[in-house]
C-alpha cells in the first residue's frame, strides 16, 4: 500500500473485491438497513401505482365512463329544438334522465320495506352509445315502457326478483332483469340509493317530471369522425353561450374521482414519505451498528496502510449495494401489491385496473430511497472513516468525532432534494410543505428531548439501588442510543395517539353529536303550490313534527365580478362552487342554519333588481363581496343579481343550508319544487313516510340513517386507508427502536458479561433493561398525548371541520398498549444479551 512513505489508495476495483468477500457472508448487520428503506420505498412505490393505475384507467376508459365523446348536462329542463339541431349536428345523441325517487312493490311483502329511495334513470333507444349495459341473465334491449332494470341491492332490499313489479310514481313496472355493469356509472357520480332504469316512456308513464322538479338531463355526442371534443364543446358554447350547460368530455370522464383519487394519493404518499424519513433514522442506526461490529477490521486496515478514502470505498460499496438491493426489491413489491390490492377491495373502487407498470411513481420512489439512503447512511459512515486505529478500537467504551464539512455537503443536498422532489410532485405544495414540516418539528422536538434526558440522567445524583443506577446510566453512557430510542419510541406512542383521537372523534360526530341536531327525514320534489296539504298531511302523522320547507332550484355560476367564467377558473383546485351545477333558494328571511356575518337582509315586500346572499366561504374562494355582481344560470336564464349579504353557513346542522339564496322576487315566479326537513319522534317515521308516499307519489323520502350509514362508509373507508399507511410509519418506528438497540449491542453485551463476572442474574440484566425502556415511556407518554392529540385536533376541527370529541378512555388505553407493545418489543430485542456466555465473550475483550 505504501511506497517511499507515501500512502497509494486501494482504488475502486480492490475496495468492491473487499467488499463482496464481505457481503459474501450474507447481510448479517446490514439486515435494518435493508427492511428500513425495503418499507419505505414499497409503501411509496404502492401508493404512486396504485393512484397511477386508477387514474389511468378512469383516463383510458373516458368514451365508455361518460358515455359519449361529450356531454351536456343541465337541470330541470331539456334542450330546445335548436338546442338538439346543434347536437344532432355533430355526431349520433343519445338523452338519459336521472332523478332520485320511491320504489314500492306493486303488493306489500313482509320482511321488505315499504319504499326504498333508488336513482331512476330514463334511456333512449341509442343508450349506450359505448359499452355495454351488462345484465346478470341475458342480453340488454331497449326497454318496453312497463319494463325496468334494477340494482342487485334494489332486488334484494325489496325482496324483489325478475317478474315482479315495482311501482314509480303513478307507474308499476315488471322488473326485465338485474344490472350486472352499469357502463357510465363512475360518469354519473354520487348516488344516494341503488340504480333503477327505465325507458323515456317509462319515465314519462312514473309523473316524476312536474314542471320544478329536481332531476337532471344528460345529452351524450358520439362525435362525427373529423370532430374533436374540444372543438365540439367550444362550437357549442359559442352557439349557446346563455344555455348553462355543464360540458364533460372523454378526456375527463370522471373528474371528481381522478381529483379525489389525485388528492388522496399525494395525502397517503406524504405519510409514506415520513414513514422513509422517520425510516432514515433506522438506517442511521443501522449502519452504525454494522460499522459497530466491523470496527475491528477498520482498525486492522488502518493499522496495515488503508486510507480514510479506503475504507470510506470498501463501506460505502456495501451499504449502497444493500441499499440498491432494498430499493429493487421496493420496487418490485410497489410493481404486484397494487395487483393485489386491487383484488381486496375491487368493490369500493370506481373501475379495476389491470396489471401495469407506470415509471414516474417507481422513479420517484427510488430517488426518494436513495436520497435517504445517502442523507442518513453518510454521518456514521463518515465517523468510522475519520476516527483512527486505537479510536475505534477504544469504540466501546468512548465516542468521538463530529461531521466534517464533506459529509455535510453531502448529506445537506440530499435532505434539500428530498423536499424539492415532494414540492416538484406534489399537486397541493403549500400542503406537502406543511406535512413535511410538520413531520421535521416533530423529529427536532423528539431530538431536542433526547439529548435532554441524556444530559439530565448524567447529571442526576446515584440511586441507591443497582439496578435503578444502571438504568440511568444506561441513558447517558459512551455509546448509548438514547436519541434515537427516543426519537423511535415518541414517534410511535404519538401515532397511537394521533389514529385514536381521530378514530373516536369521527364516531362520536357520526354516532352521538349529528343526531342530537339533525333531523329525521328529507323530502324532495313536493309541488309549490301544495304547500298547505303537505303540512296537514305531516301533522296529520306526526302532530308534534317540526318542519322547514325551503324552495329548491339548481344554478350554476357563469360569472362574477364582472367576469365571464373561464375553463381555468373551473378547474382551480379550491373553486368547488364553479364546478357543476349548487342548489339555489330564495327566501324573505334569513334562513335556518345561517347567521348574517356581512351586509344586510332585503325586505320581506322587497321589489327591486334581483339581489343574492352568499355563504362566506364561497366568497372568499370567489374574491367577492357586498356589492359585487354575480351571475347564475337557473332554467337556462342567466340571472345578475348583486350581493347583498355574507352568511356564516352552520353546515352541520344537516338541513338545508344553501350557497346561494336570492330575493324572492327574483325566483318566486320560475317553476320550481319544495324540499323540506322533518324532525319527528323515531316512531312516527314510518307512519310520516306512508302519508306523503300516498298524496304525493312524486316526492322522494331520505332517511337520515340512510345518509349517515354512507357517510360512515365513506369516512371508515378514508380512515382504513389513513390506519394502513400510518401503519407503516410506525412500524418505521419499530425499525428505529430495533436499530438503536442493535447500535448499542456491543456495549451492551459488554456490560452484560462483567454484571454476570460480578455475580449478576438474568433477570436483574433484563430487570435493568426495562426499567431503562419504563423511565423513557413514561417520560414520553406526556410529551405523545400533547403531539398526538394536537395533530389529531388539527386534522378533526381543521381538515373535517368537525367537532373535537374524542374518547379520552380509548386514547388513554391506546397509549397505555403503545407502551406496553413497544417496551415488549425493546426487551425482546434485549434477550440476545441474556445468552452470552461469560467465558468466551471475556476472551475476545
Amino acid at each position: 500500500m505504501s511506497g517511499k512513505g507515501v500512502t497509494q489508495d486501494l482504488g475502486w476495483r480492490a475496495s468492491w473485491r473487499i467488499a463482496r468477500r464481505d457481503l459474501e457472508g450474507g447481510f448479517r448487520g446490514l439486515r435494518l438497513l435493508l427492511v428500513c428503506l425495503f418499507l419505505g420505498v414499497a409503501t411509496l412505490a404502492t401508493i404512486g401505482s396504485l393512484t397511477s393505475s386508477i387514474t389511468s384507467e378512469l383516463a383510458s376508459r373516458g368514451r365508455v365512463l361518460l358515455g359519449g365523446d361529450i356531454e351536456i348536462a343541465m337541470s330541470q329542463r331539456g334542450t330546445s329544438a335548436a338546442e338538439h339541431a346543434s347536437l344532432a349536428a355533430l355526431g349520433q345523441v343519445s338523452d338519459t334522465v336521472r332523478t332520485r325517487a320511491m320504489a314500492r312493490r306493486a303488493e306489500p311483502t313482509v320482511g321488505a320495506p315499504d319504499a326504498v329511495l333508488t336513482e331512476l334513470k330514463a334511456v333512449d333507444r341509442r343508450y349506450p352509445l359505448y359499452g355495454t349495459l351488462k345484465l346478470a341473465s341475458g342480453t340488454y334491449r331497449p326497454l318496453a315502457p312497463d319494463a325496468v332494470l334494477v340494482d342487485r341491492a334494489l332486488s334484494e332490499r325489496l325482496l324483489l326478483r325478475p317478474g315482479d313489479w315495482v311501482r314509480y310514481g303513478e307507474a308499476t313496472f315488471r322488473i326485465a332483469a338485474i344490472i350486472a355493469d352499469e357502463p357510465d356509472r363512475v360518469g354519473e357520480g354520487f348516488t344516494l340509493g341503488p340504480v333503477a332504469i327505465v325507458s323515456s316512456e317509462g319515465m314519462a308513464r312514473t309523473g316524476l317530471l312536474q314542471p320544478g322538479a329536481l332531476y337532471e338531463t344528460k345529452y351524450r355526442v358520439r362525435l362525427n369522425p373529423g370532430i374533436a371534443p374540444q372543438a365540439a364543446v367550444e362550437r357549442l358554447k359559442a352557439a349557446h353561450p346563455s344555455a348553462g350547460w355543464e360540458y364533460k368530455d372523454r378526456d375527463r370522464a370522471a373528474p371528481g374521482a381522478v381529483r379525489f383519487f389525485e388528492r388522496m394519493g399525494q395525502f397517503l404518499a406524504l405519510i409514506g414519505l415520513a414513514a422513509l424519513v422517520i425510516a432514515g433514522i433506522g438506517v442511521s442506526n443501522g449502519v452504525a451498528s454494522y460499522l459497530g461490529l466491523r470496527r475491528t477490521s477498520i482498525a486492522t486496515f488502518k493499522i496495515l496502510g488503508a486510507t480514510a478514502k479506503d475504507i470510506a470505498r470498501i463501506y460505502l460499496l456495501e451499504i449502497g449495494t444493500v441499499a440498491l438491493l432494498a430499493v429493487a426489491a421496493g420496487l418490485a413489491a410497489g410493481v404486484v401489491l397494487p395487483l393485489v390490492l386491487v383484488t381486496l377491495v375491487r368493490d369500493v373502487l370506481p373501475v379495476a385496473p389491470g396489471f401495469g407498470i407506470y415509471p414516474l411513481p417507481l422513479l420517484t420512489s427510488a430517488a426518494y430511497g436513495l436520497l435517504i439512503a445517502v442523507a442518513f447512511a453518510l454521518p456514521p459512515l463518515s465517523r468510522a472513516r475519520a476516527q483512527p486505529a486505537n479510536a475505534q478500537l477504544r469504540g466501546g467504551v468512548e465516542t468521538r468525532g463530529r461531521l466534517d464539512r464533506r459529509t455535510l455537503l453531502g448529506v445537506a443536498p440530499a435532505g434539500a432534494l428530498v423536499v424539492v422532489l415532494a414540492l416538484a410532485t406534489a399537486r397541493e405544495p403549500l400542503f406537502a410543505a406543511a406535512v413535511l414540516g410538520s413531520v421535521g418539528a416533530v423529529l427536532l422536538v423528539l431530538l431536542g428531548i433526547g439529548a435532554a434526558i441524556r444530559l439530565g440522567a448524567a447529571r442526576l445524583p446515584r440511586p441507591r439501588r443497582p439496578l435503578l443506577r444502571l438504568a440511568l446510566a444506561n441513558l447517558h453512557r459512551p455509546g448509548a442510543q438514547t436519541v434515537a430510542l427516543v426519537i423511535a419510541l415518541g414517534l410511535a406512542l404519538t401515532l397511537f395517539v394521533t389514529l385514536a383521537a381521530i378514530q373516536t372523534s369521527l364516531g362520536s360526530e357520526i354516532t352521538r353529536a349529528v343526531p342530537e341536531r339533525a333531523p329525521n327525514q328529507f323530502v324532495l320534489d313536493v309541488p309549490s303550490d301544495e304547500r298547505d296539504r303537505f303540512v296537514a298531511v305531516v301533522r296529520r302523522a306526526a302532530p308534534e313534527a317540526k318542519l322547514n320547507i325551503v324552495p329548491a332550484l339548481r344554478g350554476t355560476i357563469v360569472a362574477y365580478g364582472g367576469q365571464r367564467l373561464s375553463d381555468q377558473a373551473r378547474a382551480a383546485d379550491n373553486a368547488w362552487i364553479l364546478r357543476g351545477e349548487r342548489g339555489v333558494t330564495y327566501s324573505d328571511v334569513l334562513p335556518q342554519g345561517s347567521d348574517l356575518a356581512e351586509g344586510q337582509w332585503w325586505p320581506r315586500d322587497y321589489a327591486g333588481p334581483p339581489l343574492i346572499s352568499l355563504d362566506k366561504e364561497a366568497a372568499r374562494t370567489l374574491k367577492i363581496g357586498v356589492g359585487d355582481p354575480i351571475t347564475v344560470s337557473v332554467l337556462g336564464r342567466e340571472i345578475t343579481a348583486r350581493v347583498a349579504s355574507l352568511r356564516q353557513v352552520n353546515w352541520s346542522t344537516m338541513g338545508f343550508n344553501y350557497v346561494m339564496v336570492f330575493s324572492p322576487n327574483t325566483l318566486q315566479a320560475a317553476p320550481h319544487s319544495l324540499t323540506a326537513t322533518l324532525d319527528i319522534e323515531d316512531r312516527h317515521e314510518g307512519a310520516v313516510a306512508r302519508a306523503l308516499l300516498a298524496a304525493f307519489p312524486s316526492a322522494s323520502i331520505i332517511e337520515v340513517s340512510e345518509v349517515l350509514g354512507q357517510v360512515r362508509t365513506i369516512l371508515d373507508q378514508m380512515a382504513t386507508a389513513i390506519l394502513l399507511s400510518a401503519s407503516v410509519a410506525i412500524l418505521a418506528g419499530i425499525a428505529v427502536l430495533v436499530g438503536a438497540i442493535a447500535a448499542s449491542r456491543q456495549a451492551r453485551s459488554y456490560d452484560s458479561v462483567i454484571l454476570k463476572t460480578l455475580g449478576a442474574t438474568r433477570a436483574q440484566i433484563l430487570g435493568a433493561q426495562a426499567l431503562e425502556y419504563a423511565l423513557l415511556a413514561g417520560l414520553l407518554c406526556s410529551v405523545a398525548l400533547v403531539l398526538g392529540t394536537g395533530a389529531a385536533w388539527y386534522v378533526i376541527v381543521e381538515v373535517f371541520e368537525f367537532r373535537w370529541a374524542p374518547d379520552w378512555g380509548v386514547v388513554l388505553a391506546t397509549l397505555a398498549g403503545g407502551s406496553v407493545l413497544t417496551l415488549g418489543i425493546g426487551l425482546v430485542g434485549s434477550l440476545p444479551l441474556l445468552a452470552v456466555r461469560v467465558a468466551p465473550a471475556l476472551r475476545k475483550l
